[in-house]
């Protein structure tokens, strides 16, 4: 049960709003002391609210990530590669909240109906209606890498379907108009809901409007201290960057709409957000782009449980810090199910982390202090490991991986944030090794997954 501020009288559940990006890595926001992007709504809810440092991308591809964040399920029960479908026989999220009496909406890229883009532009393609997840509002399209010309298509919560059209602008910024016009439809504040708002960029190619790409060039750029002084390999990624952190700084300009359209409404006192990502941007980082790899650039995402301006003070939220425990893909579910006071359902492999944010609430002892990260069925794309791994990221800043009969990396997170010395194969480190491994070994038991581990150090 949802609480007031006095903490006595129970009063109408909370709204849980889901704002999300493609390929934004957490190390790319002003909160998260990136000298490049200017990044003050996003700021704001991380200074409200809790900045989760531990949030990952179990397995960093938008078509699994996305899969597991609405089934609550490990990438190999539910989408273990790139362009396949998640099956429509799984329950999501959104039913879960739609049976607990809460309006359901969607806006934007899906990627879970398995089209194959060298079969389709995805232009004009229209996702079935029995495989958009439950949502009884979905607006969106499947894949496009084009954010000037996205096309949609979808339904209403009336059940009325909607002859596809292509949006008269950028991609974010017409994504937001929709989602903030739906939340101003009269009667909104009579029913809680759950909706998302899930926008390509900053995913490539790198490009946002004229006003936000003038305010970087390559130049300017800053990179990582793990980006290899290799001349193409540094070209490159200030090109690219430059447009990237415009992307960013444009998704950043349209939260501050959706959160002043959420003071406009009367709806901030009562909505939680989660902001996050799907996955990293490689970006020329140890001279790899784009994502597949278990590099930091790559699985580590954003991750802030926030809300409205003067949520926290109304309702006695926990916020304004920062908390190192493991988030991951599965976990998103659970914890806004926690946030409203629903218990999450049997099916749900993840964990309920939702503790975090609600006053009075201590972390429970059966946390788990690590996160699995999979590359079950790799892409074979540009810039991208081509194999199958597996491993682990610590709590207390150890990660941990190995390719199929081989160890692979082991990095000291904390000491090393870089990943700059790779401990895998050097003694002084068997015993935290063998450690890693039990641990790697039975999250691989544990979720049914199966893998060749190399022999046991």
């Amino acid at each position: 049960m949802y609480y007031s501020e006095n903490r006595m009288a129970p009063e109408k559940r909370p709204n849980v709003l889901w704002i999300f990006g493609d390929q934004l890595r957490a190390q790319s926001l002003g909160c998260n002391r990136d000298p490049n992007v200017h990044t003050p709504n996003i700021d704001m809810l991380s200074q409200t609210g809790i900045n989760v440092e531990g949030g990952v991308s179990g397995m960093p591809l938008c078509c699994p990530f996305r899969g597991s964040l609405l089934t609550s399920r490990y990438p190999h029960r539910a989408v273990p590669g790139h362009e396949i479908q998640l099956p429509p026989q799984l329950p999501t999220v959104a039913d879960v909240f739609r049976e607990n009496g809460y309006r359901t909406a969607w806006f934007g890229k899906w990627h879970l109906d398995g089209l194959k883009d060298a079969e389709n532009t995805c232009e004009h393609y229209v996702v079935p209606r029995e495989r958009r997840g439950g949502f009884e509002t979905w607006i969106g399209y499947e894949n496009n890498n084009s954010q000037f010309n996205t096309w949609v298509c979808g339904n209403l919560e009336s059940g009325e379907e909607i002859v596809p059209y292509r949006l008269k602008g950028y991609e974010t910024d017409c994504l937001s108009d929709l989602l903030i016009d739906w939340m101003k439809e009269e009667g909104r504040a009579d029913t809680p809901f759950f909706a998302a708002l899930s926008v390509q960029p900053p995913h490539d190619p790198h490009f946002a409007p004229p006003e936000f790409m003038g305010r970087h060039t390559p130049g300017t750029v800053v990179l990582r201290e793990n980006v290899p002084h290799i001349e193409q390999i540094e070209e490159r990624a200030r090109r690219h960057q430059a447009g990237y952190c415009a992307q960013i700084e444009n998704l950043d300009w349209n939260l501050g709409r959706i959160l002043d359209a959420l003071e406009e409404t009367g709806l901030a006192d009562n909505t939680h957000i989660l902001f996050f990502s799907d996955h990293g941007e490689m970006m020329g980082s140890h001279g790899q782009f784009r994502k597949m790899s278990p590099y930091e650039e790559s699985v580590r995402i954003p991750v802030i449980l926030s809300g409205g301006r003067r949520t926290a003070m109304k309702h006695g939220l926990k916020g304004g810090y920062r908390e190192k425990v493991c988030m991951n893909h599965v976990d998103f579910a659970p914890t806004s199910l926690g946030l409203c006071g629903i218990e999450k359902p049997d099916w749900m492999e993840g964990q309920d982390l939702s503790w975090m944010r609600i006053a009075g609430k201590e972390r429970p002892e059966n946390v788990k202090t690590s996160a699995y990260l999979q590359s079950v069925i790799p892409t074979k794309h540009f810039d991208s490991v081509d194999k199958p791994w597996r491993g682990i990221v610590t709590e207390d800043g150890w990660k941990y991986v190995c390719l199929p009969g081989c160890e692979w990396m082991l990095f000291h997170l904390t000491q090393d944030p870089y990943e700059l010395v790779n401990y895998a194969h050097e003694q002084l480190y068997v015993q935290k090794r063998r450690q890693l491994y039990d641990q790697l070994a039975e999250w691989i038991r544990q979720t049914g997954d199966e893998f060749l581990l190399p022999p046991r150090p």
